[in-house]
């Protein structure tokens, strides 16, 4: 629900459950990663996932970002419409309608001058979107997927040699370089430096690689690793030409686990309300699973950091449980709040929280400013 309080307005006069972004928060977030890329000459192209807005996505282009990681067909669609000038389809496009729409996509960034180039990382994907490209009369760019240790999609290390030589012998694509996910990094909770060198290692193992596949004849203009956890190690490998983070935008509750960032750095929030004190110990809310997604409650042991209305961890307080429409507060702490207050919760992934959500609300000082439309929910 779009709210139609006047802005600017405060936090109380807003409708519950609300996805709020701290502006001051998010734009320094912005900064400090364009800034470590910048100087390491390394490309930065945010994952959109994560914000699925157009005024967070200007704020990064405007920072130097050179362009956008997408998952979607939606996002892709999207961001062509807005003249982005250089995308990543970082998901391997399967089926007839998937493919039809990578080749409509390469071909309408082409006239438009953009670019749309998109991932691979078997000749039976590669197959059907080489005869689609051939009966459209384009060359697709592709970049391979390589397995760094996360175990999904992905070329095998060993196999990339043989991979990229089929890639690049189908007719109507043309091979530009690798890119991994370091997903794998999310299982270092707790452990910092194993992170770092695990990431180092990713962005080592795919520098290597393509090396290797150019002393092959194979172009590598592109050579690309994503995460926000390895986002200070995996970029700084020599050979890698671009990072696409994408969760840094905001930060969350599984990066604080994970050593990437602190509370202060975490801009989004969901604004619920206590709605119910009548069980015992129980404190119910009105921000259940359908404001903060189920993304990692099992992995996490909470579906949220529970925070006060000014941004300040609860003490004492769990987010343990939740169904579709309630959240389920327990924990000494709860003894403080009555029916009515409101409570600010850091979500566990932000990118799975966006897309609960139409509308962004950005705050600054418990001050709702501007109201932003979240687009190519999926």
């Amino acid at each position: 629900m779009i709210s139609t309080t006047p802005l600017p307005a405060d936090l109380d006069g807003i409708a519950t459950p609300a996805l709020l972004v701290e502006l001051p928060r998010m734009e320094r977030n912005i900064a400090t990663m364009a800034e470590a890329y910048a100087a390491a000459r390394v490309t930065l192209r945010p994952h959109v996932k994560t914000s699925k807005c157009w005024e967070v996505a200007r704020r990064q282009l405007a920072a130097g970002a050179v362009g956008f990681t997408c998952s979607t067909p939606e996002e892709v669609d999207w961001l062509l419409g807005q003249g982005v000038p250089d995308l990543l389809w970082a998901h391997v496009p399967i089926g007839p309608a998937k493919v039809a729409f990578a080749v409509d996509a390469v071909a309408r960034a082409e006239r438009a001058g953009q670019r749309l180039a998109v991932a691979l990382d078997s000749v039976a994907a590669g197959r059907p979107l080489s005869e689609a490209a051939l009966r459209a009369g384009i060359r697709v760019p592709v970049v391979l997927e390589v397995n760094t240790g996360h175990g999904r999609a992905g070329a095998e290390p060993g196999a990339v040699p043989e991979r990229a030589g089929e890639l690049a012998a189908l007719p109507g694509l043309s091979l530009c370089g690798v890119f991994t996910h370091e997903g794998h990094l999310s299982r270092y909770v707790g452990d910092r430096p194993g992170l770092e060198r695990a990431g180092l290692g990713a962005g080592n193992l795919l520098a290597a690689l393509a090396d290797s596949l150019r002393a092959d004849g194979h172009t590598m203009d592109i050579v690309s690793v994503g995460s926000t956890p390895g986002a200070t190690s995996a970029p700084f490998a020599e050979g890698v030409t671009e990072a696409r983070p994408g969760t840094y935008v905001y930060f969350d509750a599984n990066q604080i686990r994970l050593g990437s960032a602190v509370l202060d750095q975490c801009a989004l929030t969901v604004l619920g309300r206590v709605v119910s004190t009548e069980r015992p110990g129980v404190v119910v809310t009105d921000v259940g699973i359908k404001a903060m997604s189920s993304d990692a409650i099992a992995a996490a042991g909470s579906v949220g950091l529970v925070c006060d209305v000014d941004g300040l961890p609860l003490a004492d307080v769990e987010f343990g449980d939740a169904n579709e429409e309630h959240g389920f507060l327990t924990g000494p702490g709860t003894a403080a709040l009555k029916v009515g207050d409101l409570v600010r919760i850091v979500p566990n992934h932000a990118c799975g929280t966006t897309n609960m959500f139409g509308t962004l609300h950005a705050v600054a000082d418990g001050t709702v400013l501007e109201r932003w439309p979240i687009s190519a929910r999926h």
